[in-house]
């Protein structure tokens, strides 16, 4: 059987769908798709039928390039009102002598009770480290011996209105839901390296209409914020200055403006309709001071909300997001949040786009959680595998982007 994942990260702007295939330790991607969502406000889902609609256009797209049905996905629920709490746990070991701690072991230690109330449900539990006895700081136990097994983990539940909108609705177009993340927890896992295991860190995501940051300590989310704010202020801004519509504006952002005016070009310019019906032209600079004077307020928005989340040093910040895509964004990144940030690199191939971050990353935290759990599972069956195989020997264009990709196997490796 090979092993086939399918996530969904359901956007205010765009649906996003990842399909990728683990192979010999290595993530290979077979298809994806980006699709305009509808019924949908700030990562909620405003309008049940709208919002479903949009979510099986989505999926009809990945499923035509690979000429199978996708019944089965881990999907992105919203972090609005997400709580991030810290526990520890201990359970007895009732083993023969000599015999190890087990798969099941870690799942009874991870099996935590928090008061919830009524109105929260669990999203997942992420395991800091473990403690066999007296040992403690451990990462893996298994095979281990002793008489106590403890754990310390972040617990992290949002307000079950979240978690029920997404699953209904994917239940309704007839997707089976078998895990739920956060877009914080997939931006890590697209991005993490062992450099920083041990470090103190930040994820900003600009999204949207909503800007999340994220602070991570070794690897593991801690906090988090939302900002009401993202890339479509930076389109209505172009909208407003040129008299142009919203769709001429996203592409005036994505195809000539520059996230940074420094290398902009008076004498470069973008003939545009406005909605007046006159035909003006816009030069490079002018419309990269608009956008980059908008990018400067989300990232000062952003450093503000990092100052609120943690008053320690922080070792390394990485903003991602559709917007990060934006030439020369990282001039007016380390302006505003200094030395130590990056632009998100996604390593798949055929997919360099940062608005996929949080999708390819849940695809990856969803079989780490599996391993941890001695689970092999697989979103696609037998039958529809077949069919996929078929398909890719009759491709005639072997270049094809989607088709291709290869995440480096760090997070799978043992």
């Amino acid at each position: 059987m090979k092993h086939i994942y399918t996530s969904i990260d359901i956007g205010s702007d765009t649906i996003k769908i990842v399909v990728c295939e683990l192979f010999q330790n290595k993530l290979n991607l077979l298809s994806a798709s980006s699709f305009k969502s509808k019924g949908i406000k700030k990562g909620l889902i405003t309008d049940i039928d709208e919002a479903s609609i949009s979510v099986r256009q989505a999926f009809n797209e990945v499923e035509q390039t690979l000429g199978i049905k996708i019944n089965k996905v881990v999907a992105s629920v919203p972090s609005y009102l997400a709580e991030y709490s810290f526990v520890k746990n201990e359970i007895d070991l009732e083993h023969e002598d000599g015999d190890g701690i087990t798969r099941e072991d870690i799942q009874n230690v991870l099996n935590v009770n928090i008061d919830l109330g009524p109105s929260k449900e669990i999203v997942t539990v992420l395991p800091i480290d473990f403690k066999v006895d007296d040992e403690e700081f451990i990462k893996d136990p298994i095979g281990m011996t002793g008489k106590k097994l403890g754990s310390r983990s972040i617990v992290i539940t949002t307000p079950k209105k979240n978690i029920i909108s997404v699953v209904s609705l994917l239940e309704n177009i007839g997707i089976d839901v078998l895990d739920i993340s956060l877009n914080n927890i997939g931006d890590l896992y697209a991005f993490k390296t062992r450099d920083m295991e041990k470090r103190l860190g930040v994820i900003i995501n600009i999204g949207a209409e909503t800007t999340s940051v994220s602070l991570y300590n070794k690897n593991v989310i801690i906090k988090s914020s939302l900002i009401n704010m993202g890339g479509k202020n930076i389109d209505n801004d172009i909208s407003y200055m040129y008299k142009v519509d919203a769709n001429t504006a996203n592409e005036l952002k994505h195809k000539f403006a520059l996230g940074h005016k420094r290398n902009a070009n008076v004498a470069d310019t973008y003939e545009v309709e406005t909605t007046l019906g006159d035909v003006i032209k816009i030069n490079q600079f002018e419309i990269s001071e608009v956008v980059s004077s908008r990018i400067e307020e989300i990232l000062n928005l952003a450093k503000k909300e990092i100052n609120n989340l943690t008053s320690k040093k922080i070792d390394y910040i990485i903003v991602t997001g559709g917007t990060s895509n934006m030439v020369d964004i990282e001039y007016i990144a380390s302006d505003i949040l200094g030395k130590d940030v990056s632009l998100g690199n996604i390593k798949l191939l055929g997919l360099r786009n940062n608005k996929y971050s949080a999708c390819i990353g849940n695809v990856v935290y969803y079989i780490s959680k599996m391993k941890l759990k001695g689970q092999n599972l697989t979103m696609v069956d037998e039958n529809n595998q077949i069919k996929l195989a078929t398909a890719k020997r009759n491709a005639n264009d072997v270049s094809n982007a989607t088709m291709l990709g290869r995440l480096y196997d760090y997070f799978f490796k043992d």
